[in-house]
């Protein structure tokens, strides 16, 4: 595609993009003026009402997993690849809703680590602060390279240059107003987001039938290959273990997740963090079909991009005018999750890491951890690693370190102080050894248990329960 921009449009773009930026800087510095403590910074002195709460919730997670990495996965390998996003993703804040979100609200918490230091004590708070904050690195490094690969495609941008820039201007506002800003520019960008993708949806479906919209939705059915059509894999055991595990990944993995919980604390009522989670989560999964039928349409359209579908299809069908509107919407979907997915994290640093080592103010600190994240995001995503693989990792960490001490630790009183810390140190410990040793597989080393290539995620995870209730036998059988 290198130079089948006209010159024109790429100024028309750039004056876009510049004019755009400037306009979240100024939503950042107008957020800047609500901040008065740390609790303003961190969760909005837990003031958001329900038409923020689930736009800020949404524009979160729906970055470039789902708006890039989804519809590519998809193209190749069919329904099956969306299991992670947005099917794992958009089950998971229903989940949250359901089961998460109020007893949590309740405890009236700054972050995760805080709920297992009231549970479990400090030493499962700092573990929880250890698992919880690294998993972050990869998702926001997959959003840097997902923006700096369009900004490649547009504009013959180097991707290093690019990465840098999207990191130095999603880190700009977010230091500015915290969760405030965060809040503040989501609302504007996932309004920008949803017009773009309905335009490229439309627009391409449209083609598809020859102008008309329920045609095309049905010549994309038809003409689909009938394995991409399938979802749930079942041609082996091992490749519906390694499906469920990915689902799971998505589903169940990101329930400890900082960036969920922060706006389940930010909400103004109970009742308003529930919905917000209900009304996200079905509007995830509702938009986040697009992407996946345009992965799909892509196999029965005489185009063939090697990559970056969705920016290949808006060239190629859209006007110019419409190019600029979906631009700017997938840079939306991108910085809105940049700057949250920064903030969560930084936030967990500082309350529940460098809080133990520093009396300096905990606002400043949440800035330098602003820094020191982006920093370290940074440094991964220029190490390489595939941007789905980059997503899937995060998820799986939280999965196999933080899901069951959370669960359990909030339906039922832990006996033992220990519980949690063990479930955590064994779960995220076999994932991290596995993912180290480049296993596809739960010890697939030994050959008894290789041979039926075990998920590892899953495996990891089932291990980390083991080690909880071991403990709390222990801790019954020395009490009675």
């Amino acid at each position: 595609m290198d130079g089948s921009i006209s010159p024109s449009l790429r100024i028309v773009l750039a004056a876009t993009i510049i004019v755009y930026v400037a306009a979240m800087y100024v939503l950042g510095y107008y957020a800047q003026r609500k901040i008065h403590d740390n609790e303003d910074f961190v969760v909005a002195g837990r003031r958001l009402p329900l038409s923020l709460a689930w736009m800020t919730l949404l524009a979160t997670w729906f970055g470039a997993g789902t708006m890039l990495t989804a519809a590519d996965e998809v193209r190749h390998e069919g329904l099956r690849a969306a299991a992670l996003d947005p099917f794992g993703a958009g089950l998971c804040l229903l989940l949250a809703g359901a089961f998460v979100a109020g007893p949590m609200w309740r405890m009236g918490l700054l972050t995760v680590p805080d709920f297992f230091r009231r549970r479990f004590g400090g030493t499962a708070e700092l573990v929880s602060a250890l698992v919880l904050v690294p998993s972050y690195f990869g998702w926001i490094a997959a959003q840097f390279v997902a923006l700096a690969e369009m900004l490649e495609l547009f504009f013959d941008m180097p991707r290093g240059t690019g990465i840098a820039l999207v990191a130095l201007v999603g880190m700009g506002y977010t230091l500015m107003g915290g969760m405030w800003s965060v809040t503040l520019t989501d609302a504007v960008q996932i309004a920008l987001l949803l017009a773009g993708l309905v335009i490229l949806g439309g627009v391409v479906l449209s083609e598809l039938g020859r102008g008309n919209l329920f045609a095309g939705v049905e010549r994309l059915w038809n003409e689909t290959p009938a394995e991409k059509l399938v979802f749930v894999p079942r041609e082996s055991a091992a490749a519906f273990w390694g499906w469920a595990g990915v689902l799971a990944a998505g589903a169940l993995g990101n329930l400890p997740g900082q960036d969920l919980m922060q706006r389940v604390f930010a909400a103004r009522s109970e009742q308003v963090a529930r919905r917000s989670c209900y009304i996200a989560g079905v509007m995830y999964l509702a938009f986040g079909a697009i992407p996946v039928g345009l992965g799909l349409a892509v196999n029965v359209l005489p185009h063939d991009p090697e990559d970056a579908i969705l920016p290949m299809l808006a060239h190629a069908f859209l006007s110019p005018p419409l190019i600029v509107v979906f631009v700017v919407a997938l840079l939306s979907a991108v910085l809105s999750t940049i700057d949250s997915a920064i903030l969560a994290p930084s936030c967990v640093l500082a309350q529940n890491i460098f809080a133990r080592f520093t009396k300096v103010s905990p606002l400043r600190m949440n800035r330098v951890a602003v820094v020191l994240v982006t920093a370290c995001s940074l440094a991964l995503s220029y190490a390489g690693e595939g941007a789905y693989e980059l997503l899937e990792g995060a998820y799986a960490i939280t999965l196999t370190g933080l899901f069951v001490p959370l669960v359990l630790g909030l339906y039922f009183d832990p006996r033992s102080r220990h519980s949690a810390t063990a479930a955590m140190v064994v779960g995220a410990g076999l994932w991290l050894v596995h993912y180290i040793a480049g296993w596809d597989h739960f010890l697939e080393f030994l050959k008894p248990l290789g041979r039926w290539k075990l998920s590892t995620s899953l495996s990891a995870t089932t291990c980390s329960l083991l080690a909880y209730v071991a403990c709390e036998a222990c801790s019954r059988r020395r009490t009675t």
